[in-house]
């Protein structure tokens, strides 16, 4: 059985594992104070082009927007996110738990646009509701859609023009940067959002996520905000060391043009077999949908998450690659696909 289900079951990249079995003895400061973090971190701006952003290494995805979101809201205020978005429906309510409520806007393609943040902020007024202060979204977004540079420019623009916060989710930003459609640059967003995160679980690392923070106001006391959530390791080095190793030749960028590689190759079969799709998603996650028939069919041997009822006869599924995929894994479901296009 092959999972598809999502792009962090296999452990790290051999190099990153190899990277901390030479170090291993080394002894090192704790809380990401060692030297290895501090080299990350260096190289991080260095490929940001930005030197005047502050870094910091944290564990996981939903650590790091619990801490972000709770350490730049003050206590009335609320993000405010697509009716898709992970910290509205994937992260068992931790926005909620820190005490700021998340303000759902209902999307087509996964991605907010001026217009969705407007009606929020038409629908909130005075004192008596929650103010809307933060604007969360993902590239790639949790169906697989992108941002183009235009899109980002023009969020960006709004949100600066109404006093909101802008930040970026990157739990998959390697697959989004590397998209044949994508015509942003890692640089691009150091100016265009007010913080980020660079995802290094879902992208060869055994876990780790690279938290750019971009505005000045936002920066004090952030190492503060990171140890009441849980978030500051004694052992950084595990952070600091796996982030030098991804960007210290681009591992980080040919490891996601591999996953989105093969999405490509599953997808381009699937639309040849004449089968239409969820959402266009130019990324490493893909939504097919098939009759029910051919998805019992394959769930004989893969293992994926059946995204959406479309009718009586048909549902969405969803595909997710990784950088450890195999062309070979893909070539037996791509044979699969073309034996069900014959029968």
């Amino acid at each position: 059985m092959y999972s598809f289900k999502d792009d962090y079951s296999e452990g790290a990249h051999p190099r990153i594992l190899e990277a901390l079995i030479q170090t291993n003895l080394q002894q090192m400061k704790g809380y990401g104070e060692d030297e290895y973090t501090r080299e990350a971190i260096e190289l991080i701006k260095k490929k940001l082009k930005h030197r005047d952003v502050d870094v910091h290494l944290l564990s996981g995805g939903t650590q790091t927007n619990l801490t972000v979101i709770s350490a730049f809201l003050r206590p009335h205020e609320a993000a405010i996110a697509a009716s898709t978005g992970h910290i509205l429906i994937h992260e068992t309510g931790a926005i909620e738990a820190t005490g700021h409520k998340v303000l759902s806007c209902e999307v087509r393609d996964g991605k907010l646009a001026p217009n969705h943040i407007q009606a929020v902020l038409d629908a909130h007024t005075d004192e008596h509701m929650v103010k809307p202060r933060l604007v969360y979204i993902s590239n790639p977004t949790e169906i697989g859609s992108i941002y183009s540079k235009g899109e980002l420019e023009e969020l960006s623009r709004y949100c600066r023009s109404h006093g909101l916060i802008l930040y970026l989710d990157g739990a998959r930003l390697g697959s989004a940067l590397c998209s044949e459609e994508n015509d942003l640059e890692l640089s691009d967003l150091g100016t265009l959002v007010d913080a980020f995160y660079i995802g290094g679980t879902k992208n060869g690392a055994l876990l780790g996520e690279a938290l750019v923070i971009c505005k000045d106001s936002l920066k004090d006391d952030f190492r503060f905000h990171i140890k009441q959530k849980g978030g500051l390791l004694a052992k950084g080095r595990v952070l600091g060391l796996q982030f030098l190793e991804l960007f210290r030749d681009d591992l980080y960028f040919e490891l996601a043009r591999h996953a989105n590689a093969m999405a490509k190759l599953i997808k381009t079969e699937i639309g040849a077999a004449g089968y239409r799709f969820f959402t266009h998603s130019p990324s490493n996650q893909i939504f097919p949908i098939l009759p029910n028939w051919l998805i019992a069919k394959l769930q004989e041997e893969y293992a994926f998450y059946v995204w959406a009822k479309i009718d009586e006869d048909h549902s969405a599924i969803r595909l997710v690659t990784s950088w450890a995929t195999s062309e070979e894994v893909v070539s037996a479901l791509r044979e699969e696909i073309r034996k069900a296009a014959r029968n």
